[in-house]
Protein backbone atom coordinates (compact mmCIF):
# COMPACT_ATOMS: atom_id res chain seq x y z
CA UNK A 1 0.00 0.00 0.00
CA UNK A 2 1.12 3.56 -0.73
CA UNK A 3 -0.33 6.48 1.24
CA UNK A 4 -0.10 10.01 -0.15
CA UNK A 5 -0.05 12.41 2.78
CA UNK A 6 -0.81 16.11 2.09
CA UNK A 7 1.91 18.32 3.59
CA UNK A 8 1.02 21.67 2.04
CA UNK A 9 -0.48 23.33 -1.00
CA UNK A 10 0.46 21.19 -3.97
CA UNK A 11 2.72 18.96 -1.87
CA UNK A 12 2.34 15.35 -0.82
CA UNK A 13 4.55 12.86 0.98
CA UNK A 14 4.34 9.22 -0.11
CA UNK A 15 4.54 6.47 2.50
CA UNK A 16 5.24 2.88 1.56
CA UNK A 17 3.28 0.59 3.88
CA UNK A 18 4.66 -2.91 3.45
CA UNK A 19 2.49 -4.79 5.94
CA UNK A 20 -1.02 -3.48 6.58
CA UNK A 21 -2.17 -4.47 10.08
CA UNK A 22 -5.48 -2.58 10.03
CA UNK A 23 -7.41 -0.74 7.31
CA UNK A 24 -10.82 0.34 8.56
CA UNK A 25 -13.26 3.17 8.10
CA UNK A 26 -14.60 4.11 11.51
CA UNK A 27 -17.61 6.34 12.09
CA UNK A 28 -15.25 9.34 11.96
CA UNK A 29 -12.18 8.60 9.85
CA UNK A 30 -10.20 6.17 7.73
CA UNK A 31 -7.63 4.46 9.97
CA UNK A 32 -4.62 2.59 8.60
CA UNK A 33 -1.97 0.95 10.78
CA UNK A 34 0.96 -0.73 9.08
CA UNK A 35 4.69 -1.21 8.91
CA UNK A 36 6.74 1.52 7.25
CA UNK A 37 10.43 2.42 7.19
CA UNK A 38 9.72 4.17 10.53
CA UNK A 39 8.26 1.06 12.12
CA UNK A 40 4.61 0.45 12.89
CA UNK A 41 2.76 3.65 11.94
CA UNK A 42 -0.70 5.14 12.40
CA UNK A 43 -2.48 7.07 9.64
CA UNK A 44 -5.86 8.79 9.89
CA UNK A 45 -7.42 10.08 6.67
CA UNK A 46 -4.04 9.65 4.96
CA UNK A 47 -2.22 11.81 7.53
CA UNK A 48 0.55 10.21 9.57
CA UNK A 49 -0.38 10.53 13.25
CA UNK A 50 2.48 8.65 14.86
CA UNK A 51 5.25 6.19 14.03
CA UNK A 52 7.24 3.75 16.12
CA UNK A 53 10.41 5.73 15.37
CA UNK A 54 9.24 9.23 16.33
CA UNK A 55 6.21 8.87 18.61
CA UNK A 56 8.17 9.43 21.83
CA UNK A 57 9.69 12.68 20.51
CA UNK A 58 6.18 13.88 19.62
CA UNK A 59 4.43 12.82 22.82
CA UNK A 60 7.14 14.12 25.14
CA UNK A 61 7.08 17.50 23.37
CA UNK A 62 3.32 17.60 24.00
CA UNK A 63 3.30 16.41 27.61
CA UNK A 64 6.62 17.25 29.29
CA UNK A 65 6.33 21.09 29.12
CA UNK A 66 2.84 20.81 30.64
CA UNK A 67 4.19 18.60 33.46
CA UNK A 68 6.90 21.18 34.16
CA UNK A 69 4.58 24.20 34.06
CA UNK A 70 1.62 22.89 36.09
CA UNK A 71 1.50 23.68 39.81
CA UNK A 72 0.14 20.21 40.57
CA UNK A 73 0.08 16.89 38.74
CA UNK A 74 -2.83 15.10 40.36
CA UNK A 75 -5.62 15.25 37.80
CA UNK A 76 -5.21 15.24 34.01
CA UNK A 77 -7.73 15.39 31.17
CA UNK A 78 -6.70 14.21 27.70
CA UNK A 79 -8.89 14.86 24.65
CA UNK A 80 -7.95 12.83 21.58
CA UNK A 81 -4.51 11.15 21.51
CA UNK A 82 -5.93 7.74 20.63
CA UNK A 83 -2.68 5.87 21.28
CA UNK A 84 -2.82 6.56 25.03
CA UNK A 85 0.90 7.39 25.34
CA UNK A 86 0.41 10.75 27.10
CA UNK A 87 -2.07 9.20 29.54
CA UNK A 88 0.54 6.70 30.65
CA UNK A 89 3.14 9.49 30.91
CA UNK A 90 0.80 11.43 33.20
CA UNK A 91 0.45 8.44 35.51
CA UNK A 92 4.22 7.98 35.59
CA UNK A 93 4.51 11.66 36.52
CA UNK A 94 2.25 11.11 39.54
CA UNK A 95 -1.30 11.73 38.33
CA UNK A 96 -3.90 9.87 40.37
CA UNK A 97 -6.71 10.49 37.86
CA UNK A 98 -6.39 10.67 34.08
CA UNK A 99 -9.63 11.07 32.15
CA UNK A 100 -9.06 10.14 28.51
CA UNK A 101 -11.81 11.32 26.15
CA UNK A 102 -11.91 10.17 22.53
CA UNK A 103 -14.87 10.27 20.17
CA UNK A 104 -13.63 7.34 18.06
CA UNK A 105 -13.99 4.09 19.99
CA UNK A 106 -12.84 1.95 17.10
CA UNK A 107 -9.67 3.98 16.49
CA UNK A 108 -8.61 3.71 20.14
CA UNK A 109 -9.17 -0.05 20.12
CA UNK A 110 -7.24 -0.49 16.86
CA UNK A 111 -4.30 1.42 18.32
CA UNK A 112 -4.25 -0.80 21.39
CA UNK A 113 -4.43 -3.92 19.24
CA UNK A 114 -1.71 -3.04 16.74
CA UNK A 115 0.65 -0.30 17.97
CA UNK A 116 3.74 -1.34 19.98
CA UNK A 117 3.44 1.87 22.05
CA UNK A 118 0.66 3.30 24.17
CA UNK A 119 -2.16 1.14 25.48
CA UNK A 120 -2.05 -2.61 25.31
CA UNK A 121 -5.41 -4.33 24.90
CA UNK A 122 -5.41 -5.32 28.57
CA UNK A 123 -4.47 -1.82 29.74
CA UNK A 124 -7.22 -0.33 27.59
CA UNK A 125 -9.77 -2.81 28.96
CA UNK A 126 -8.85 -1.75 32.50
CA UNK A 127 -9.10 1.94 31.57
CA UNK A 128 -12.50 1.38 29.97
CA UNK A 129 -13.70 -0.06 33.28
CA UNK A 130 -12.05 2.74 35.29
CA UNK A 131 -9.94 0.11 37.04
CA UNK A 132 -6.94 2.28 37.83
CA UNK A 133 -5.91 5.92 37.42
CA UNK A 134 -6.78 6.07 33.69
CA UNK A 135 -10.47 6.28 32.82
CA UNK A 136 -11.43 6.12 29.14
CA UNK A 137 -14.60 7.90 27.98
CA UNK A 138 -15.81 7.35 24.40
CA UNK A 139 -17.62 10.61 23.80
CA UNK A 140 -17.40 14.02 22.15
CA UNK A 141 -14.64 16.11 23.72
CA UNK A 142 -16.62 19.32 23.37
CA UNK A 143 -19.61 17.95 25.28
CA UNK A 144 -17.44 16.33 27.92
CA UNK A 145 -15.66 19.58 28.67
CA UNK A 146 -18.78 21.73 28.38
CA UNK A 147 -20.68 19.65 30.94
CA UNK A 148 -17.87 18.57 33.26
CA UNK A 149 -17.98 19.58 36.91
CA UNK A 150 -14.44 18.28 37.43
CA UNK A 151 -11.30 20.38 37.65
CA UNK A 152 -7.93 19.38 36.26
CA UNK A 153 -4.29 20.36 36.70
CA UNK A 154 -3.63 19.68 33.00
CA UNK A 155 -6.08 19.71 30.09
CA UNK A 156 -4.31 18.29 27.05
CA UNK A 157 -5.82 18.34 23.56
CA UNK A 158 -4.12 16.19 20.92
CA UNK A 159 -6.00 16.11 17.62
CA UNK A 160 -5.24 15.78 13.92
CA UNK A 161 -4.08 19.09 12.49
CA UNK A 162 -6.74 21.77 12.04
CA UNK A 163 -8.07 21.73 8.47
CA UNK A 164 -8.36 24.99 6.53
CA UNK A 165 -11.33 25.30 4.21
CA UNK A 166 -13.09 22.11 5.32
CA UNK A 167 -15.81 21.21 7.81
CA UNK A 168 -13.71 18.59 9.63
CA UNK A 169 -15.55 17.75 12.86
CA UNK A 170 -12.46 18.30 15.02
CA UNK A 171 -11.91 21.90 13.78
CA UNK A 172 -14.32 23.22 16.44
CA UNK A 173 -11.97 21.91 19.13
CA UNK A 174 -9.34 24.39 17.94
CA UNK A 175 -11.56 27.47 18.31
CA UNK A 176 -11.34 30.20 20.94
CA UNK A 177 -14.62 29.15 22.55
CA UNK A 178 -13.31 25.64 23.18
CA UNK A 179 -10.03 27.04 24.51
CA UNK A 180 -12.02 29.10 27.01
CA UNK A 181 -13.95 25.99 28.06
CA UNK A 182 -10.67 24.13 28.59
CA UNK A 183 -9.27 27.00 30.65
CA UNK A 184 -12.43 27.00 32.74
CA UNK A 185 -11.72 23.43 33.90
CA UNK A 186 -8.27 24.25 35.24
CA UNK A 187 -7.28 24.31 38.86
CA UNK A 188 -5.25 27.41 39.88
CA UNK A 189 -1.85 27.03 38.26
CA UNK A 190 -3.22 24.47 35.84
CA UNK A 191 -2.12 24.21 32.21
CA UNK A 192 -3.86 23.75 28.85
CA UNK A 193 -1.64 21.90 26.35
CA UNK A 194 -2.28 21.71 22.59
CA UNK A 195 -0.82 20.24 19.47
CA UNK A 196 -0.70 23.53 17.58
CA UNK A 197 0.36 22.66 14.04
CA UNK A 198 3.42 22.64 11.83
CA UNK A 199 5.91 25.57 11.76
CA UNK A 200 7.19 24.96 8.23
CA UNK A 201 6.46 27.92 5.95
CA UNK A 202 4.44 25.78 3.53
CA UNK A 203 2.11 24.49 6.24
CA UNK A 204 2.01 27.05 9.04
CA UNK A 205 -1.30 28.84 8.41
CA UNK A 206 -3.19 26.87 11.05
CA UNK A 207 -0.24 27.14 13.45
CA UNK A 208 -0.45 30.94 13.28
CA UNK A 209 -4.24 30.84 13.76
CA UNK A 210 -3.95 28.61 16.83
CA UNK A 211 -1.20 30.77 18.36
CA UNK A 212 -3.30 33.92 17.94
CA UNK A 213 -6.14 32.21 19.82
CA UNK A 214 -3.75 31.26 22.62
CA UNK A 215 -2.63 34.89 22.80
CA UNK A 216 -6.27 35.93 23.21
CA UNK A 217 -7.12 33.37 25.88
CA UNK A 218 -3.87 33.20 27.87
CA UNK A 219 -1.80 36.18 28.98
CA UNK A 220 1.53 34.42 28.48
CA UNK A 221 1.25 31.49 26.08
CA UNK A 222 4.28 29.21 25.91
CA UNK A 223 5.61 27.78 22.65
CA UNK A 224 7.48 24.50 22.33
CA UNK A 225 8.67 23.48 18.89
CA UNK A 226 10.00 19.95 18.67
CA UNK A 227 13.53 20.11 17.29
CA UNK A 228 13.42 16.53 15.97
CA UNK A 229 9.89 16.45 14.65
CA UNK A 230 7.78 18.77 12.47
CA UNK A 231 5.17 19.87 15.01
CA UNK A 232 4.81 22.62 17.57
CA UNK A 233 2.90 22.72 20.84
CA UNK A 234 1.25 25.50 22.83
CA UNK A 235 0.68 25.89 26.57
CA UNK A 236 -1.35 28.35 28.64
CA UNK A 237 -2.15 28.58 32.33
CA UNK A 238 -4.77 29.86 34.80
CA UNK A 239 -5.70 32.14 36.47
CA UNK A 240 -3.60 35.12 35.44
CA UNK A 241 -0.38 33.65 34.06
CA UNK A 242 1.81 35.15 36.76
CA UNK A 243 3.48 31.76 37.15
CA UNK A 244 4.64 31.99 33.54
CA UNK A 245 6.50 35.30 33.72
CA UNK A 246 9.66 33.29 33.08
CA UNK A 247 8.39 29.93 31.83
CA UNK A 248 11.74 28.61 30.60
CA UNK A 249 13.38 29.18 33.99
CA UNK A 250 10.40 27.60 35.72
CA UNK A 251 10.61 24.49 33.54
CA UNK A 252 14.39 24.22 33.93
CA UNK A 253 14.17 24.53 37.72
CA UNK A 254 11.63 21.73 37.95
CA UNK A 255 13.21 19.45 35.37
CA UNK A 256 15.52 17.55 37.73
CA UNK A 257 12.71 16.67 40.14
CA UNK A 258 10.07 15.64 37.60
CA UNK A 259 8.99 12.05 38.40
CA UNK A 260 8.66 11.29 34.69
CA UNK A 261 12.15 11.22 33.20
CA UNK A 262 12.10 12.40 29.55
CA UNK A 263 14.23 10.55 27.04
CA UNK A 264 14.08 13.14 24.22
CA UNK A 265 14.12 16.45 26.14
CA UNK A 266 16.79 17.96 28.40
CA UNK A 267 17.35 21.43 29.87
CA UNK A 268 19.09 22.70 26.72
CA UNK A 269 16.08 21.58 24.70
CA UNK A 270 13.85 23.67 26.94
CA UNK A 271 15.91 26.77 26.17
CA UNK A 272 16.15 26.20 22.44
CA UNK A 273 12.66 24.92 21.68
CA UNK A 274 10.65 27.59 23.51
CA UNK A 275 11.48 30.46 21.14
CA UNK A 276 8.53 30.89 18.74
CA UNK A 277 9.42 31.19 15.05
CA UNK A 278 9.44 34.69 13.64
CA UNK A 279 6.14 34.06 11.85
CA UNK A 280 4.49 33.92 15.30
CA UNK A 281 6.47 36.73 16.92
Amino acid sequence: MRIEEPVGAGLTRVWQVDDVLADERTAFQHVVIGKTAQGVSLFCDNERQSTELSQLVYHEALMVPALLLAENLNRVLVVGSSEGVVCEMAVEAGASVVDHVDIDTQAVKLCAQHLPYGYTTSALASAEQGDGPIRVHYTDGWEFIRTSAERYDIVLVDLPDEQDGTDAQHNRLYGEEFLQLCKGLLTPGGVVAYQGGCPTLWRNATLVQCWRRFEQVFGTPVYFGSDEHEWAFFFGTKPDDTALDNPVRRMAERFATLPYRPKTIDELTLRGSTVPPISLR
